[in-house]
């Protein structure tokens, strides 16, 4: 026998199908990662709960054509509903180690220049608990986290969590509560920031002296584990931060020292205990002695707690000298604490400036700055510094008051929101309690300077012009100082400088009489204002931009009847058609995945319009082969930018509307098969490569109908712990009859000496279910594949059923392959029984068969006696 073989291509040439087949975007959020919970309520509100630190991921699925561009924002979850600036161009959102300010709305923007965007949205809700912190207050006010004896203390502890945290106060290991001690009160303060609760221990007692533990939960959630913090109460003693501060009259509203009026001096330490604190004033190194124009007070209202005062009433010129201020705790080993003030008609109060030149700091990102203010004055206090124009800025420090001793502040590597006026005031304390005095100093940060487009593909005819413009969006000093274009690397002569430009140079300029070959290319404008620059490129070109693949083509797989190959259809629009020269063909590129041939074929086409759909049909691919397709438009100017996809095989769901279409089983969805519920073990789905290599020889088939180690069959495995007579059922989906004869064919491989059944029914739905056989065969019929047809006739809605029944023994394997549901009665010449399809290694002659085709060819065998 001679075997001769012919190549045909069959690529078959395209079709033009209407205008309007843009589509606008439809979008749908779907989620992934570590969420902890996802749930919807009664308003469609979709939330998706996470922990801090796991990953977020949300997928946005959209359909539409051209294919939608996705953009994903978020509102930060408050009541301003602002956008933030970033957004994240992909489908897939991922977000590593989330934290808490990325939790809020999530908005998924499909557009595609189509129609209104399709926007959806989810709102992700953030769990966190962290470390609570406690701090202890006293009765009459906040002394910086300081306790007394014999008073009422306030240990507040505060903790940020999302949900809500659960407080438990413990004295010990005791869990205190308002009905178990009458001298603890717990409670919830008013105009706290965060959640704060109160453990208030009134008048200590002795057993109030202990160990307090605040511990915080949000239950477990996301299983985030409790949180605690603990302190001891103790009576130890201790002081530090001595201050005074020099008050002249008040009545008189005066604030310098006069002789005549009155003075008042005073003196502060931070105790522990505060109550316990003792105060004494000397004078010139003597005690100083009470009478009726020198007055020591203790409490004064209008300072903080416990504070001495000295008052000296109708100051006298006698009254000058150095006064001490002696703070002291009796009986307890703490080193005593001093302040020093000397009154003299020098003694005057401050004044503040900014030397001269250093009203204004300019200085360059990444640099350090020194802001300077000066302060005049008997004593001289120290100086405040705090930001002036944005509303409740902290300084780089962190704080929004920062203290300097001589008045400087010092910043380290200066950043553009640096930028800005900074206030600097004279304290209140350690100088005179008086109005602070204040200047103010303005920092310019310098910055290099940034454009747009940073790049921008610019595509044109031939012939035509074309204006390049790079813009100054933002910088420090906020204009142009130099320009320079360069193409292909290459410097350009500077071009014409337009007047009105010279004078607020905010952009630059490059124009193009004709777009040709020789000046299509990548241009550069480097910008500068004297402190960097950026650059603006541009990619300038006349050829045609890529090809829309259409990905809503509704089953575009097509499977072949007795075969191992299938078609598909390509569809796709051309992207701006009109922005450059007519398309005049494409070229088509198609590789089998894993695969290093490709066929190229030349595709001409007439006039393209914008929005038309263009269809190409690729046949000859084999069954379940994926193909990578590449598409290329050509112009006068030469190829355009290629798009690529890549197509899989889908396996149809069988229907009696489709006669041409046959179930491989190729798809792991089995063309809508399912396992009945009802029967002893199930079909399974398997090839050459998926074999159990340990399975039982001398049964089953090899490899599917076609031969090849890639293709899927459904078989039954009849070995342990499988017996006699247990069945199998593989169930097809469900069909309206809409004719009066069907017909089903399919391949069948019975081969192994304890071969049991193998049944076709029919499940009639039409009143209830009742399953009717169809055929049957039983026995062992060889090492080959058979192919049988089946005609039915159902009076209703119904179903096929592939039943496999086990034999005596294991050697009993059944398999069954290409599947073919079809209206009409069978074919009245059945398959000549000599003519079946012999598995390798059997000997016998090979049918002809198209199953042999191999991909974008037909083989045609002629088989010569």
């Amino acid at each position: 026998m001679e075997v001769t073989c012919l190549l045909l291509l069959a690529l078959i040439p395209f079709h033009c199908r209407g205008q309007g087949v843009y589509a606008p975007a439809q979008a749908q959020i779907v989620h992934a990662g570590q969420a902890c919970v996802v749930k919807e309520d009664n308003i469609s509100e979709r939330v998706y709960t996470i922990r801090e630190g796991d990953t977020l991921m949300l997928q946005c699925l959209v359909t539409g054509h051209p294919r939608p561009q996705v953009r994903w924002t978020k509102t930060a979850g408050s009541a301003s509903d602002k956008f933030q600036e970033t957004s994240v161009f992909n489908e897939t959102l991922r977000i590593e180690r989330i934290a808490r300010t990325q939790g809020g709305r999530y908005y998924c923007k499909a557009e595609n220049g189509v129609g209104v965007p399709a926007i959806k949205s989810i709102r992700v809700d953030v769990q966190y608990l962290d470390e609570p912190m406690l701090t202890v207050h006293q009765t009459v006010s906040d002394v910086r986290g300081n306790f007394y004896q014999e008073k009422t203390v306030f240990l507040r502890c505060t903790v940020n969590s999302n949900p809500p945290a659960r407080f438990i106060w413990k004295r010990g290991s005791d869990t205190l509560s308002h009905s178990q001690d009458n001298g603890v009160d717990i409670y919830e303060p008013l105009y706290t920031q965060g959640e704060t609760k109160v453990l208030k221990l009134k008048n200590l007692r002795p057993q109030d002296y202990a160990s307090y533990t605040c511990q915080v939960s949000v239950r477990n959630v996301c299983g985030i584990p409790d949180k605690a913090i603990t302190f001891r109460l103790t009576n130890t003693t201790a002081m530090k931060n001595a201050t005074f501060q020099i008050t002249p009259d008040v009545i008189k509203e005066s604030e310098n020292i006069q002789l005549g009026q009155d003075l008042k001096l005073s003196c502060h330490v931070d105790a522990v205990p505060q109550e316990k604190v003792t105060y004494q004033w000397f004078k010139n190194g003597k005690p100083a002695r009470m009478s009726k124009r020198l007055l020591v007070t203790r409490n004064d209202p209008e300072l903080p707690a416990v504070t001495s005062s000295l008052e000296l009433i109708d100051l006298h010129f006698s009254d000058y000298g150095t006064y001490l201020c002696m703070a002291s705790f009796p009986g307890a080993p703490v080193p005593d604490l001093s302040v020093e003030v000397n009154i003299s008609s020098e003694t005057v109060p401050p004044t503040i400036s900014v030397p001269k030149g250093r009203a204004v700091v300019t200085v360059r990102e990444g640099s350090p700055a020194e802001l300077q203010c000066e302060v005049r004055g008997k004593p001289r206090p120290p100086v405040l510094w705090s930001r002036v124009d944005k509303e409740a800025a902290l300084l780089p420090s962190g704080l929004p008051l920062e203290e300097t001793p001589d008045g400087k502040l010092r910043l380290e590597r200066v950043s553009r929101d640096m930028s800005g006026t900074y206030r600097c005031q004279t304290a209140r304390y350690n100088g005179f309690n008086v109005r602070p005095r204040e200047a103010q100093v303005q920092l310019n940060v310098q910055f290099p300077p940034e454009v747009e487009p940073s790049s921008q593909d610019v595509r044109q005819a031939l012939g035509r012009p074309v204006l390049l413009r790079c813009s100054l969006l933002r910088g420090s000093p906020q204009r142009i100082a130099s320009a320079v274009w360069r193409f292909k690397g290459q410097l350009l002569p500077p071009p014409p400088v337009v007047p009105a430009a010279a004078e607020a140079p905010d952009h630059a300029e490059l124009r193009l009489d004709a777009v040709t070959r020789d000046s299509s290319g990548s241009y550069e404008c480097s910008v500068s204002n004297d402190v960097g620059s950026a650059v603006c490129l541009f990619q300038v070109s006349a050829k045609a931009y890529s090809p829309e693949f259409y990905f809503d083509t509704p089953n575009p797989t097509r499977s072949h009847k007795l075969s191992k190959n299938y078609s598909y259809v390509l569809q796709w629009t051309q992207r701006e058609p009109d922005a450059v020269d007519p398309v005049l063909n494409y070229r088509l590129s198609v590789r089998q995945l894993n695969q290093h041939n490709a066929v190229v074929k030349a595709i001409p086409v007439r006039r393209v319009e914008k929005g038309q759909l263009l269809e190409y049909i690729l046949t000859d691919l084999r069954v379940p082969h994926s193909y990578e397709v590449r598409l290329t438009p050509y112009t006068t100017f030469g190829a355009g930018d290629m798009a690529s996809r890549i197509i899989h095989y889908t396996e149809p769901i069988n229907s009696p509307n489709l006669s041409d279409n046959t179930c491989h089983f190729e798809d792991e969805k089995i063309c809508g098969y399912t396992q009945d519920l009802t029967d002893n073990f199930d079909w399974t789905r398997q090839n050459a490569l998926t074999q159990n290599p340990k399975r039982s020889p001398n049964t089953g088939p090899p490899t599917d109908i076609s031969g090849t180690p890639e293709g899927y069959y459904m078989f039954i495995e009849t070995s342990r712990p499988r017996e006699l007579g247990d069945r199998a059922r593989l169930v097809s989906p469900l069909y309206n009859a809409s004719a009066k004869f069907y017909c089903v064919s399919f391949f069948y491989h019975m081969y192994g000496k304890h071969i049991g059944s193998l049944n076709l029914l029919v499940r009639s739905r039409n009143k209830g279910a009742l399953d009717t056989h169809a055929w049957s065969l039983s026995g062992n019929k060889g090492n080959v594949w058979q192919q049988a047809h089946v005609p039915i006739s159902p009076s209703g809605p119904f179903q096929i059923i592939f039943e496999g029944v086990r034999g005596s023994g294991y050697l009993g394997d059944i398999a069954i392959d290409d599947v073919t549901l079809k209206k009409g009665e069978c074919p009245r010449k059945q398959m000549d029984p000599n003519k079946v399809v012999v598995m390798p290694g059997s000997g016998a002659p090979c049918q002809s068969s198209p199953q042999l085709w191999g991909p974008m060819a037909i083989f045609l065998l002629a088989l010569q006696r």
